[in-house]
């Protein structure tokens, strides 16, 4: 049985939730604030967060942000957000911050229930899909572009770049096949399994978003009516 942990400040919402869920093998448990989540974390393991975009102390945006910057073990726990805003822009921003899936309110239990498979599907599959990609896969280097995949850095002339993990995941993605087109679609598969055609928007917001923390490094180039490719010469 798959463990959850539900932050949300609506407590009316976690019982029958929690009494819905254990029908598709889940076991939900619930706080409303953020740091008795974090308090969570740090004792139990949990499978995925439910995290709700409004809480107090702080919002869920903001934790989601913490999260993902944390040093701590359940750094990477997967998150899917609930929040009452549907707007393009909050979902772009939760997906750049860090979160694996996006859900508006009102929502229906049967697609949290699906989305959250989905996610934790993705997570299993991942460690038998690493052996796969060629060695060596610590540091890409490039002309005035390094990326050390150990350590997550990436680092041009003026030296460390601050990326959101989805900002960092893109360019991964992209610098592992210089000279590869991927298309919106491509990237929003590859990057976080999103239903492509609710979010094909956001890739452009991110790529604008990554370019600008790149330059003056011009590593992006856009494919018109296309999508995008890493256009970077390899060192030798």
């Amino acid at each position: 049985m798959h463990r959850l942990l539900l932050i949300d400040d609506d407590e009316a919402l976690a019982g029958p939730l929690a009494q819905y869920l254990t029908r598709f093998d889940f076991q939900l448990e619930a706080v409303t604030r953020p740091s008795a989540a974090l308090a969570r974390l740090g004792a139990e393991r949990f499978d995925a967060l439910i995290l709700d975009g409004m809480l107090p102390e702080m919002d869920g945006f903001e934790f989601c942000k913490r999260l993902r910057a944390s040093s701590d073990a359940w750094r990477d726990v997967p998150v899917l957000m609930l929040t009452a805003r549907g707007d393009l822009t909050d979902r772009v921003v939760g997906l750049e911050l860090g979160a694996d899936d996006y859900l508006p309110k009102p929502f229906e239990p049967r697609e949290l229930a699906a989305r959250l498979q989905t996610i934790l599907r993705r997570t299993r599959l991942a460690p038998v899909a690493a052996p796969a990609v060629p060695q060596p896969t610590t540091r890409l280097c490039f002309e005035g572009l390094e990326i050390d995949t150990v350590r997550r850095e990436v680092k041009c002339e003026r030296g460390l770049v601050e990326l959101t993990g989805t900002e960092y995941e893109l360019l991964v993605l992209l610098a592992r096949e210089p000279g590869r087109m991927f298309s919106r679609d491509d990237i929003l598969n590859r990057l976080r399994g999103q239903e492509a055609e609710l979010f094909t928007r956001a890739v452009d917001i991110l790529v604008s978003r990554l370019r600008r923390k790149l330059e003056p490094v011009a590593a992006l180039k856009t494919l018109r009516n296309a999508g995008y490719c890493f256009a970077l010469p390899e060192k030798p």
